[in-house]
């Protein structure tokens, strides 16, 4: 059993990816377009216009794949109840990515030393994902 993050953008899934790949280097396996499906789409599954968006992506970051969707092209970006964490292995890249996450994000909670790691911060990016960034001991 896997169980895998989809997290779906609403209409701005490829400038996440892109952000994701600067951010993290993350690695694209699989990117399809709605007009790529190779079945007729149900009428109003999506907004006309939205051919080029993203129906289904998957990333690689380390070790962990993440799928991704621009889902209905809605404009109703929303992530609530739920965060990535994201464990690094030194201060340095917790810092690099925690700035990088920051950046037209919203900071929860700075990075700072905590009783089970040495930096712990908690960040959601300008997409609204909400990370949690570990140091390992």
């Amino acid at each position: 059993m896997q169980v895998q993050p989809y997290l779906q953008f609403d209409g701005r899934c490829e400038e996440a990816i892109e952000f994701y790949k600067r951010t993290f280097g993350a690695e694209v396996t699989t990117l399809m377009r709605f007009k790529d499906c190779p079945e007729p789409m149900a009428p109003g599954m999506v907004p006309p216009g939205s051919e080029e968006k993203v129906m289904h992506a998957a990333f690689r970051i380390g070790d962990t794949t993440v799928m991704a969707s621009d889902g209905r092209c809605l404009g109703k970006l929303t992530f609530q109840g739920i965060s990535l964490s994201l464990t690094v292995k030194d201060e340095a890249e917790a810092e690099r990515l925690f700035a990088a996450l920051g950046k037209d994000g919203q900071v929860q909670m700075p990075l700072t030393k905590t009783f089970f790691s040495p930096r712990f911060g908690m960040v959601a990016d300008r997409f609204g994902v909400w990370w949690m960034i570990v140091v390992a001991h």
